[in-house]
């Protein structure tokens, strides 16, 4: 294995120079700094991340906390954590996966010990009990989801409320007049999660502004629960047209069993998805819809924890504009 003292033999320096190199700690000239680093890579040496955590206070590790809940959609979440991952990578950094539901006591572990430089946090909710802790951390945070009251912290969001507004304004000018949303599972708005509230805000905001009607309905997981709620869609609103859903899991049972009740999709009723292209593209219908770029936020919030980290300023929030692509479960009112 290459050590720190063949290094310094290889580039002809001391032992001392390459660890301020490494450290960063002492200014060191750049035609040394050079060949200390061309010695490194030639050498193939990678520092002891114990040892270069102690050198320089960093641990070069961003804590990635992503709780993850039997009632939201686990794949998307992997997805955006995959991105934290890769892209923290190319950073030079790892990640630290925190997936428990430990809320303020997560931020508090990090923040009280030397075991994570920066923290990306995921399942932001409107009123987050997480929020008063990382306004006042040392280490730089960023929000994957917008709460509320953006003070103080770096967010990277899809635009969901105008995503709402884009599947309205799609359907309305198809003529359809009667909308229902298949929301997430009843635990996701209880908890005042960011992006489900305001999801259903630009819908309702889009609706009223187009003389539409809206009845949401959160749905719970599975089959029956599908049924179950589509079921009471069309007994309450017999008139309905058009679904709009934001529940990854409810999108294959919803075509099935409207199929099941002799309504074609898209003839006699519009189904469009706020979901990933992948859920849209391979649905048994391919759906019209409005992705959610989980690789793009994953990277996001990196370059923004990594703009801190290196001392320059990063922007307050990121909130990416929503692109709705139409398919096959999209079309015209029936007469």
């Amino acid at each position: 294995m290459v050590t720190l003292a063949d290094v310094a033999r290889h580039a002809g320096v001391s032992a001392s120079t390459v660890s301020y190199v490494l450290s960063g700690k002492r200014s060191i000239s750049a035609s040394t700094r050079e060949r200390v680093n061309r010695s490194i890579e030639e050498l193939g040496y990678r520092p002891h991340a114990g040892a270069r955590a102690l050198a320089s206070s960093r641990s070069d590790i961003i804590a990635l906390m992503v709780p993850l809940r039997t009632d939201i959609y686990v794949p998307v979440m992997l997805q955006i954590a995959m991105a934290v991952t890769t892209t923290a990578r190319a950073h030079g950094y790892d990640v630290l996966l925190l997936t428990g539901e430990e809320g303020p006591d997560a931020v508090r572990r990090v923040e009280g010990s030397a075991v994570a430089d920066a923290m990306i946090v995921m399942d932001v909710e409107l009123d987050d009990e997480r929020l008063p802790l990382l306004r006042e951390a040392q280490r730089p945070a960023v929000l994957i989801g917008l709460p509320s009251d953006t003070t103080g912290v770096s967010c990277v969001d899809l635009d969901f409320e105008a995503a709402g507004a884009l599947c309205v304004e799609h359907l309305a000018g198809l003529g359809h007049r009667q909308i229902a949303f298949v929301g997430e599972a009843p635990g996701v708005y209880e908890r005042r999660t960011g992006f489900a509230e305001r999801t259903l805000a630009g819908l309702r905001a889009a609706c009223d502004a187009h003389g539409l009607r809206l009845l949401h309905r959160p749905c719970g997981i599975g089959w029956s629960a599908v049924d179950a709620t589509l079921g009471r869609i069309l007994e309450e609103r017999p008139g309905t047209t058009a679904f709009v859903v934001q529940n990854e899991a409810a999108t294959d049972p919803l075509l099935a069993l409207l199929r099941q009740r002799r309504l074609a999709v898209p003839e006699d009723v519009s189904v469009v998805a706020v979901c990933p292209d992948q859920v849209a593209e391979r649905a048994s219908v391919p759906l019209t819809s409005v992705a959610v770029p989980a690789q793009e936020m994953g990277r996001r919030a990196v370059e923004q924890v990594v703009a801190v980290l290196d001392g320059r300023e990063a922007a307050g929030t990121v909130l990416l504009p929503p692109e709705l692509t139409v398919r096959a479960s999209s079309g015209p009112a029936p007469r």
